[in-house]
């Protein structure tokens, strides 16, 4: 028997620590960001570990965005919300930098990929299975390709001028999320805990509130390295 405490208003209390984990994850990388691009700090975030570091971050947040979506009936309305932020934060970051926005972030991968969750998880696994491989594999082909259009960055392709703040396109970045519903649909038929252990309060709290912390974490983040570098 799983005790009613490991299951937090129909939320898995192991998932939700899997999504503070990667939220801290973020959170570090885009300190390292910071502290580079505002204060030249001699650190790399476009190789190496660091980089490598930011990318395991991404992967478990899409990875549990389309796990978690195979535990909800609400998926399109998680959607949408989340595109509307996506489209709030292209519009405030366009207004600051017109040359550097975001154009196609996180944000924006995870709510259109929400909006098709409602169809993904009726499919059966293997014919999941093969859309994530697909869209992996296309992802690999179009990003050592350029395109004349502007208009296709959604889909990994880009002009030899493109820029993002934030960019994860649907290729390859979609087969992740797919991948997730497999692992959903395979490990939690019954939307049942797996692990009958207690998880840091802590960690578990970032994770149910992760799209909150996404969205505040970098002005804290710039005024915290503000205030230290002025002492």
């Amino acid at each position: 028997m799983i005790p009613n405490n490991l299951i937090v208003k129909n939320r898995l209390e192991e998932l939700d620590f899997a999504r503070g984990l990667a939220i801290l994850l973020m959170i570090v990388f885009h300190l390292i960001v910071d502290l580079k691009d505002f204060y030249s700090y001699k650190l790399e975030y476009l190789q190496g570990f660091w980089y490598m570091e930011g990318k395991l971050s991404a992967i478990l947040f899409i990875f549990l965005c389309g796990l978690s979506s195979t535990l909800s009936h609400r998926s399109t309305r998680h959607g949408i919300h989340i595109l509307i932020w996506a489209i709030l934060l292209t519009i405030t970051t366009y207004a600051y930098n017109p040359d550097f926005y975001i154009r196609f972030g996180i944000l924006h991968l995870l709510g259109i990929s929400l909006l098709s969750a409602s169809i993904l998880r009726s499919l059966q696994a293997r014919w999941l299975l093969l859309l994530s491989a697909v869209s992996i594999f296309m992802g690999l082909i179009v990003s050592v390709r350029f395109t004349a259009s502007p208009y296709l960055f959604p889909l990994g392709l880009q002009t030899s001028t493109f820029t993002s703040l934030d960019y994860y396109p649907l290729f390859p970045w979609f087969g992740i999320f797919v991948a997730g519903i497999v692992a959903g649909k395979y490990f939690y038929p019954l939307k049942q805990p797996l692990f009958s252990i207690p998880f840091p309060k802590t960690i578990t709290w970032l994770g149910r509130h992760s799209l909150a912390i996404y969205l505040i974490h970098q002005p804290i983040l710039l005024a915290f390295l503000y205030v230290l570098h002025r002492i």
